[in-house]
């Protein structure tokens, strides 16, 4: 059974960030990277509404103001398609109509401009476990600790070891996606955003790290199909 709790952590992968201003971009993707995501950028809203219905994305931060299409239409469009994507969007502080508009169209949350990161991260956070049903948190399964915030594992023995940016991302989707078959390019797709090298190969490389680390039990091999996260090891 997968345990969290602790508000300021997050507990899925990949996030669609749209916005247009290249400089609050560059600076808010580092941020949301070394806070855990991969994380795609769509800077107009008819790349965001495409990029949106790919079905690959665990929550979306979406600004308003966008060109070719505003950030309200492309929300409005993901709705009324059946798309249930968590968005939060971002809106000028004292603009209360945006808001109230965003709400109506079928945003989950809302952080106002200007922000700070943390701010953003805890609306995330929050929002992913509420859909998920999860309270927020630290991830425990069968004893094995997953620190989001340290970005470390603890074995039942008492064990700590820092983990990569990457072996966290993948032991975070293992852990809460076990005792479930995964192949190699659902892995390759949740940890990793578009601008990286998405070699599958690379994966086993990390998946061997890991067992180093929890056992060579804990992650079993199926041929031809991918790979199992052991529960129970």
């Amino acid at each position: 059974m997968v345990t969290l709790s602790n508000q300021k952590r997050k507990i899925d992968l990949r996030l669609l960030l749209i916005e247009d201003d290249a400089n609050l971009v560059r600076t808010l993707k580092a941020d949301l990277q070394q806070a855990g995501y991969a994380v795609d950028v769509a800077m107009d809203g008819v790349e965001a509404e495409y990029l949106g219905n790919e079905n690959i994305y665990d929550i979306a931060v979406l600004d308003l103001g966008l060109p070719k299409r505003s950030g309200l239409e492309v929300l409005k469009s993901w709705r009324s398609s059946g798309n249930t994507l968590p968005v939060v969007i971002l809106t000028a502080r004292d603009s209360w109509h945006e808001r109230v508009d965003g709400f109506k169209a079928g945003a989950d949350d809302y952080v106002g401009k200007p922000f700070h990161v943390e701010e953003l991260v805890a609306r995330l956070t929050a929002l992913l476990h509420r859909a998920n049903q999860k309270p927020g948190g630290e991830i425990e399964l069968n004893g094995l600790v997953l620190d989001e915030e340290q970005q470390t594992v603890t074995t039942r023995e008492g064990k700590t070891t820092s983990l990569t940016g990457t072996e966290f991302r993948l032991l975070r989707y293992f852990i809460l996606h076990a005792d479930k078959i995964l192949s190699k390019s659902r892995l390759t797709e949740h940890i990793y955003d578009f601008d990286s090298d998405k070699d599958s190969n690379v994966i086993e490389a990390y998946i061997k790290r890991l067992r180093k680390i929890l056992g060579k039990d804990r992650i079993e091999t199926r041929r031809g199909q991918g790979y199992i996260f052991k529960a129970t090891p």
